[in-house]
């Protein structure tokens, strides 16, 4: 009787248990009158405007599916990252996509290759590497910077990647002109708030010798012409700049061990629109369609292993701008792509 009262007593156990797991991963589901309170509460945090109230009821439809979907996401099974309700909440991803991303990475295999300068990676030898590395924490990475309603953040990359290495040269961290690549990087492959790559960045900056300040080309977040007055004033150069052997974390290891890299990744998913804390697993392409920057690497406390990656979309996003990518993942190519075409100016 005795055993007989324990199975019945363990069987309640594993309905309960079942259960709970049934109802939380259940869609979340507001009614839509709170949902419409919720959204005027958001549009006075992040001072949105619409144009008329049918946008704004377009706008309250789409906020209403995407905060379902991220609380849905969120109460259930626990992936080691969360979700939050930001500032891209009233837009669908298609929209968020073509606002917000703008790696433009070639069609033409070949085109790409011929910009490449050699194939020296100065850091291949190098077997010293800290088990972390914190370059904000060595004073070498600028504030978040935010680029708006324009797709360069191949821009912001490549800056942030100049700024610390100008920092690691001089000592001095000085905020550089994204607006300078925007508007006058445009005789090539980048164009703006349209798209761009790297490694023409790069180019570029190398050909302007050297990029102004962002006091003295401030970003204005749409495309402009080009300002040859205040261009010609160079407040940091580079004389080149290598690529991280493809494909190989291990060598993106080594080099953001020295410096932060630009890297190239596939931002487009809806969990990394709404990524708010923990560490990135989402699934993800290796379509490369957004760079950001690689400021650093660590490990969490159960031995997950993450890249600290430097993003430009405003410090309201992720954590205060960042994201925790999972590092060292069965993939060669790295999570979202992100060891795939990384490349980093030289002094």
């Amino acid at each position: 009787m005795a055993f007989a009262n324990l199975c019945l007593a363990l069987f309640f156990i594993s309905l309960g248990l079942w259960s709970s797991q049934v109802a939380s991963s259940r869609p979340i589901h507001y009614d839509a009158t709170s949902m419409r309170a919720r959204h005027e509460q958001w549009i006075a945090h992040h001072e949105k405007v619409y144009n008329n109230l049918n946008e704004k009821e377009m706008r309250s439809k789409i906020f209403k599916e995407n905060v379902e979907r991220i609380e849905t996401f969120n109460a259930g099974e626990d992936k080691g990252y969360k979700l939050g309700v930001n500032k891209f909440a009233d837009l669908t991803n298609e929209e968020f996509r073509v606002l917000h991303l703008g790696y433009k990475r070639s069609s033409h295999p070949k085109v790409m290759s011929s910009s490449k300068p050699n194939t020296h990676f100065r850091y291949a030898n190098v077997t010293d590497i800290p088990p972390t590395m914190d370059w904000r924490k060595k004073g070498a990475v600028t504030p978040i910077k935010d680029q708006k309603d324009c797709g360069c953040c191949w821009a912001f990359s490549a800056v942030a990647a100049m700024e610390s290495l100008h920092q690691l040269k001089t000592g001095k961290l000085n905020p550089l002109s994204e607006q300078e690549l925007v508007d006058c990087d445009v005789e090539g492959e980048d164009v703006g708030c349209s798209g761009g790559l790297l490694d023409t960045a790069f180019k570029f900056i190398m050909k302007n010798k050297g990029l102004t300040t962002e006091a003295n080309y401030p970003y204005e977040g749409a495309d402009g012409v080009c300002n040859k007055k205040k261009s010609a004033v160079s407040a940091a150069k580079i004389t080149g700049y290598e690529d991280v052997p493809a494909n190989n974390e291990k060598a993106l290891l080594q080099a953001v061990a020295n410096q932060p890299v630009s890297v190239a990744i596939d931002g487009s998913s809806f969990d990394f629109q709404f990524y708010s804390s923990g560490v990135f697993s989402g699934s993800c392409s290796t379509w490369l369609n957004h760079a950001v920057t690689a400021v650093g690497y660590g490990a969490t406390s159960d031995g997950t292993k993450y890249w600290i990656i430097k993003n430009s979309w405003g410090s309201k996003w992720g954590e205060n701008g960042y994201i925790h990518m999972k590092r060292d993942i069965d993939d060669r190519e790295g999570l979202c792509g992100l060891a795939m075409e990384a490349s980093y100016p030289t002094a």
